[in-house]
């Protein structure tokens, strides 16, 4: 039996079904996948997770809202400023809504993907955190110009705004931040897990971080979710601010919600790969070495170093 054509068309018969080599790997991954959203939607219903890249696009618009002319256009002018960021800022604020109501239906009680009361909790967790953009812009115009102050290799303060990933870090911490403190499931942490990724600086979204803050260098820098940071705090590569341990409840489990990072009150500097665990104290104006293990609490204005080094010459079996 011969293929039958449409008269003048040139589009070829369609192939014969060929088994794929891979059919079988792609039905059990399949099967593993429909399982697992057959789960979430007896338990809560939940259908529509949080989009990643739709996050991504999200913090570009936002960054281009508070620093126009350096993470959105660079040739925007001042005459064209308010269409500008009134554009990029409602694009922002409609696209975030959605992301947020995923993650407030992931986490509902309610069991209905559609649920209103998401809806509407979306709707004003967004006009708040809009509200809030001014006053973190005025924080971050802080922590760039203690960028560019702490830093002699800073030419122009712009430099540190499209250079330096402890600015990039922080002004995603700040975004993230009044996410969380707004109660918004998942996209603080994607939010800052972007950031990490970026950066290599590990900022979870509950640390309150005060204002002209500089991390210079930045890879390796974590900074855990009950930290509590002053004014005019300065830190290095590799400082870890982190728990000591984790406490567990009768079944084992870890207890969600303790105090367990260290408090660094006002301008506190910390040098490279120092690492300060538990609820502990750094005083104002104190000073911590390089590679500095601390679990106690610090004095204001105390200096903090490793044991001195000491180098010593032997010479013809001397010493032994």
């Amino acid at each position: 039996m011969t293929e039958s054509r449409v008269p003048g068309s040139t589009r070829p018969p369609p192939a014969p079904e060929v088994a794929s080599p891979l059919a079988d790997v792609v039905d059990a991954l399949c099967e593993e996948n429909e399982e697992l959203l057959r789960g979430w939607r007896r338990e809560r219903g939940r259908h529509v997770l949080p989009s990643r890249d739709a996050i991504a696009v999200i913090v570009e618009d936002l960054r281009a809202v508070l620093f126009p002319g350096h993470f959105g256009s660079s040739d925007v002018s001042a005459s064209g400023l308010r269409y500008y960021v009134g554009a990029r800022l409602e694009k922002a604020r409609v696209a975030l809504t959605e992301q947020v109501r995923r993650g407030l239906a992931f986490a509902c009680e309610h069991g209905v993907e559609d649920c209103s009361v998401c809806a509407a909790r979306a709707f004003d967790v967004v006009e708040a955190f809009v509200k809030r953009l001014p006053p973190v812009r005025a924080l971050l115009e802080s922590d760039v110009r203690a960028a560019y102050d702490g830093d002699p290799a800073a030419k122009f303060i712009d430099e540190t705004l499209f250079c330096y990933p402890g600015v990039a870090a922080i002004i995603q911490h700040r975004i993230a931040h009044e996410l969380y403190k707004l109660s918004v499931p998942l996209i603080p942490r994607i939010i800052s897990e972007l950031s990490h990724s970026a950066t290599g600086i590990d900022i979870h979204p509950g640390a309150e971080i005060g204002g002209s803050f500089f991390i210079d260098h930045g890879t390796g820098v974590v900074i855990g979710e009950t930290c509590s940071v002053g004014e005019r705090v300065r830190i290095y590569q590799g400082v870890t601010l982190g728990a000591r341990g984790f406490a567990t409840d009768d079944h084992g489990r870890l207890v969600k919600g303790e105090l367990r990072h260290p408090v660094v009150e006002d301008d506190v500097v910390i040098f490279a790969g120092a690492t300060i665990l538990g609820r502990i104290t750094i005083g104002k104006g104190a000073t911590i070495g390089g590679n500095v293990w601390l679990t106690h609490n610090v004095f204001p204005g105390a200096r903090v170093t490793q044991a001195q080094a000491r180098q010593e010459t032997f010479q013809d079996g001397s010493g032994i």
